[in-house]
């Protein structure tokens, strides 16, 4: 019995397992310790004098780290890979530079491979090759600037074929038709090995995504995969963001288009407007002026319209140059607003002879829409002169036909209410006006119409003279006034006589014939161009005025001098005639008035202060000397 309780108890025939091994390999996991380390536990085992079963187990579980090893690591580069493209397509997502993303694609392609140079192709449909279009750790610049025909090298053959290639030593790869341009690239970059996958987009092939190292190596499967991954990710970059090109481009395309739209919108509304405006004002009798405001007021700048010779029916045409009168005949000949210098002109003719001209200065270009309203505005401004015009001349024959007949037919009844119906008052004081000219006698007629309408009075044409009929009481201003402003009108001089034509109506025919002798005696004197009343010719005038104005000429030749000796009792008028009657000697003077030589100089310096020192000239003396003698005979003959 005391031998069985001291039986010892049975072996255990199972070796125990080396659990500080196993801990020491999951260390060297956890602190994701080198390839190398995992020898470590094997080496100090082996230093202690483990037996063989011991250094088995290690060697077993070494191998088992290892793989796990690998395992993590594969997941850790997968993981990053993810991570890679998932920021890829964060990119995308929020995509605005191409350029920046296909470099974050081809810069990751480079990063994730480990490779010493990324980069990208891309089609040119235009030209049948491939272009280089992002490089990232290139050292070339030929190699940036490459071109690759179609089907040479790896990456024509990719883009040509749509399939991915890979070489480790590109220039022993017999599979790549090989190039001069490109092997001089590849080589000076210093490449030997090329990975090259298509960028697609559906069927077509746009480009290649490339990872290369300058020394050899092979590409595993996952690298190929990834590499089609970041370059699926490229094509869809390079679609959207030519798609935001397209949307873009047609968006700006509309966006001027609506622009462009709108304007010629707003310009049609603008010339209907100003259409409709200029219209109401043909409607409600407006003027020229009218018209005017209505184009400055729309186009704006400055206006100047000018009538048939050029003057400024509006507007100041001082500064224009004759280049706007040559824009003005171009613009009849084609029927259309003509550009000169800053100057729009659009001109309107009728029977080939030019009716009126609108020049426009602006600081801005007018559009041809707006010239559209320049172009209404001379047909509108035409058709009112054209208008006004049609009513002058209307008015004009029955104005004419009535002083036609108060001149030769004074006898003819009711021609007090045929004047008064025109506005005329035969009974105010009237001047009558003869006004002969060489120039054109319709253009004359136009002007005296004219001026008799703005007159209120009568004005008509007989031959080569016109007669006016003028509101009035001074006939020599008023005539000088007409032979100016004919003569301006006519371009050649006009000769003007005037009467004065108050009282009856017969009062016209008699004052017709005083002014008709008025201008003859004016042409006959040598006074072309002038224009004066029967008062106004001295001696001549006692010829040819009707009244045979005595008075009026002694007033004119002696007035001052006779006024002084009735003021003073002086004897200036007896002076005067001993002077002239003893021939202008002032001693035989002197003896018939019984004074001294020097008494005889004083008086006639006398007369020469209120007579002008032109009073001896050889027409004044023969007008004073007339004068004097008509002045004795009215003293005699108190009726005369």
């Amino acid at each position: 019995m005391e031998r069985a309780l001291t039986t010892p108890a049975p072996k255990n025939t199972t070796a125990p397992r080396n659990t500080d091994g196993a801990y020491a390999y999951l260390d060297l996991l956890a602190r994701e310790a080198s390839a190398v380390e995992f020898e470590g536990p094997i080496l100090q085992a082996r230093a202690a004098g483990a037996d063989s079963a011991t250094l088995e187990e290690l060697e077993r579980a070494k191998v088992a780290a290892l793989q796990v090893r690998a395992v993590l690591r594969r997941r850790a580069k997968r993981e990053a890979e993810l991570s890679a493209l998932f920021d890829t397509a964060s990119d995308l997502a929020g995509l605005r530079d191409l350029d920046a993303v296909l470099e974050a694609i081809v810069h990751r392609a480079r990063q994730l491979l480990a490779t010493d140079i990324a980069y990208m192709t891309l089609n040119d449909p235009e030209r049948g090759d491939t272009y280089m279009r992002v490089t990232d750790g290139s050292i070339s610049a030929s190699f940036r600037r490459l071109r690759l025909p179609m089907g040479a090298g790896l990456g024509g053959l990719v883009a040509q074929s749509g399939t991915p290639y890979n070489t480790a030593d590109y220039f022993a790869d017999p599979r790549f038709r090989h190039t001069n341009t490109i092997d001089v690239a590849v080589h000076e970059e210093g490449l030997v090995a090329i990975l090259g996958v298509p960028l697609r987009l559906g069927t077509q092939v746009i480009g290649v995504l490339f990872a290369a190292n300058r020394s050899a190596r092979p590409f595993v499967q996952e690298e190929v995969a990834l590499l089609c991954s970041l370059a699926a990710h490229a094509a869809v970059a390079i679609d959207t963001a030519r798609l935001l090109q397209e949307t873009r481009a047609a968006l700006a395309e509309l966006s001027e288009a609506n622009t462009l739209i709108r304007a010629h919108s707003e310009s049609i509304e603008r010339a209907a407007d100003a259409h409709d405006r200029m219209t109401g004002l043909v409607l409600r009798g407006g003027g020229v002026e009218d018209v005017a405001a209505v184009v400055t007021e729309v186009l704006g700048g400055r206006l100047t319209v000018l009538d048939d010779e050029g003057r400024p029916l509006v507007g100041e045409s001082g500064d224009l140059d004759t280049g706007v009168f040559d824009a003005a005949q171009s613009s009849r000949a084609l029927g259309r607003t003509v550009k000169r210098g800053d100057a729009y002109v659009a001109s309107v003719d009728v029977g080939a002879a030019p009716l009126c001209t609108l020049v426009l200065r602006t600081d801005h270009p007018v559009s041809d829409t707006d010239q559209r309203i320049l172009e209404r505005a001379a047909i509108v401004t035409a058709l009112l002169l054209l208008f006004r015009r049609s009513v002058a001349e209307a008015e004009g024959r029955v104005r004419g036909e009535l002083l036609d007949d108060l001149v030769s037919r004074p006898e003819l009844r009711g021609l007090d209410d045929r004047a008064r119906r025109l506005g005329v008052d035969l009974g105010a004081p009237h001047v009558l006006v003869v006004a002969r000219h060489d120039g054109q006698r319709e253009r004359g007629a136009f002007w005296a119409s004219s001026q008799a309408t703005l007159a209120h009075g009568l004005a008509t044409a007989r031959g080569d003279e016109v007669v006016l009929l003028l509101p009035g009481d001074r006939p020599g201003a008023l005539a000088r006034r007409v032979a100016a402003e004919l003569s301006a009108s006519l371009g050649r001089p006009a000769t003007a006589g005037a009467a004065p034509a108050s009282g009856p109506v017969t009062a016209v025919a008699s004052a017709y014939q005083e002014a008709l002798r008025c201008a003859g005696a004016l042409v006959a004197l040598g006074r072309t161009g002038d224009g004066a009343s029967a008062e106004e010719l001295g001696f001549v005038g006692l010829l040819v005025g009707e009244r045979r104005e005595v008075s009026g000429f002694l007033s004119g030749a002696l007035g001052p001098v006779l006024d002084y000796d009735a003021r003073r009792g002086t004897a200036l008028v007896k002076t005067l005639s001993s002077y002239f009657g003893t021939g202008g000697s002032l001693s035989r003077t002197a003896e018939a008035l019984h004074i001294h030589v020097n008494t005889v100089t004083q008086r006639l310096d006398r007369v020469g202060q209120l007579l002008g020192e032109d009073w001896q000239e050889p027409e004044r003396a023969l007008e004073i000397q007339l004068a004097l003698r008509l002045h004795r005979l009215r003293t005699h003959m108190p009726d005369a």
